[in-house]
């Protein structure tokens, strides 16, 4: 290792160890949080029995749902491998309430951009909200905040959903804190009583003590691939909220009449009940990877977002190079420092669900899981990519060292 970067890796760590110190503490309570759930609904290894064809009957995915709805304090929770992701599970909140001449208002800016497609601001004829008349609308950010004045003239007699996004995506901007998630839902709450709040969750899961529906989101949903499934979820999404939103859901995600009373859970149910159990720990980690990375980059020089010593309330780490080479080694870097997969050189490339080529730096054991360590991001300005996930801090810190060192031997990073 080249000796200055290794002086800037032990700094890094000296300047981080107090805050590190906040997520255990953290990561203690969620732990106490799920396994009160596990305890309460008397969770049993027949539970992880699986189920086929129709799936009627399945005690385990029932169970299973029920110990996410007590996590999440909510009345209903739906969670299964038929949810392939966390856009599928986004649109299926979307769709499963939302009806012709129907407003979706989005009050965080510009969502992320596979959304795009299912709400209808790219593609045409693809069934998009578009398709079936819901009218959708994104309130702009003011110096990266909600416009809350903006937003109360949005508000219409047709606006039956507000969307909120907690994590940033690939937008430049802070992600949202339970807090201010909370702000927001009183504000949108005051203006128009009825109106439906409904949270993407993706990254969010267990890095604040509480979560979107502890502070009056009436629907929330997320991916088994990031945060709750703890590393082991092989597959699998999530929608949690009022009893009589989610099984509006259930209708979409399966078909009315049959709603949530059929999906087989074939053989997913260990891993998802063990890596929900895991959650809070493997978050913890992943959260202290972040911040070493915003640490040690900062040492060189490297604008990064959030800020090593700023609270988080997700996984991502956006650095900004503000080139497309450096960007690019870097990317290449972790994938270098990846279990899997590490003899792979990423490239920018389409991906469905895009707008621009995205590079994509994702040695998994499970394809796209972004609680494992990824660093992915369009090819556009400034750069950005997205460092987020590590099932270990440990493994963090190694790969993080190695992609500043390809900086320096590769002559775009001079300390």
């Amino acid at each position: 290792m080249n000796e200055k970067v290794k002086k800037l890796k032990q700094q890094a760590e000296k300047r981080i160890s107090e805050l590190n110190q906040e997520t255990d503490e953290i990561a203690e309570k969620n732990q106490a949080k799920v396994l009160e759930a596990f305890r309460k609904n008397k969770v049993s290894d027949f539970h992880f029995n699986p189920s086929t064809g129709y799936g009627y009957d399945d005690e385990g995915r029932d169970t299973l749902e029920a110990v996410y709805a007590d996590v999440f304090h909510s009345e209903k929770a739906i969670v299964r491998p038929q949810l392939i992701s966390g856009t599928h599970a986004i649109g299926t909140a979307l769709f499963g309430v939302l009806r012709p001449s129907d407003k979706l208002l989005y009050i965080t800016g510009k969502p992320y951009d596979t959304l795009e497609e299912i709400v209808g601001v790219r593609g045409s004829g693809n069934g998009s909200l578009k398709d079936f008349h819901i009218d959708y609308e994104a309130v702009p950010l003011k110096e990266n905040q909600v416009d809350f004045e903006s937003v109360a003239e949005k508000i219409t007699a047709n606006t039956k959903m507000i969307g909120i996004q907690r994590s940033k995506g690939y937008a430049n901007r802070d992600s949202f804190t339970i807090n201010q998630i909370k702000e927001m839902i009183q504000f949108v709450k005051n203006k128009k009583p009825d109106i439906i709040v409904f949270v993407d969750n993706c990254y969010g899961e267990f890095v604040e003590i509480e979560e979107p529906t502890d502070v009056g989101a009436d629907l929330m949903a997320g991916s088994l691939i990031k945060n709750p499934g703890g590393g082991l979820a092989k597959i699998g999404g999530y929608i949690v909220g009022k009893k009589a939103l989610v099984e509006k859901c259930g209708y979409r995600l399966t078909t009315p009449g049959i709603g949530l009373e059929a999906g087989a859970s074939l053989y997913s149910l260990l891993e998802m009940y063990q890596g929900f159990f895991l959650a809070p720990h493997v978050v913890s980690q992943a959260v202290k990877g972040a911040r070493f990375t915003a640490a040690i980059l900062a040492l060189c020089g490297i604008e990064t977002s959030p800020s090593w010593d700023a609270k988080r309330t997700d996984l991502i780490q956006s650095v900004s190079f503000h080139d497309s080479k450096k960007m690019t080694l870097f990317a290449q870097a972790i994938q270098a420092a990846s279990p899997i997969n590490a003899h792979v050189k990423p490239i920018g490339a389409y991906m469905p669900g895009y707008e621009d080529d995205v590079i994509m730096a994702a040695g998994t054991f499970i394809q796209g899981a972004s609680l494992e360590l990824t660093a992915d991001g369009p090819i556009r300005p400034p750069y950005e990519l997205y460092v987020q996930g590590g099932l270990t801090y440990e493994h963090v810190k190694v790969a993080v060292t190695e992609a500043v060192c390809s900086l320096v031997e590769n002559h775009v990073l001079e300390l």
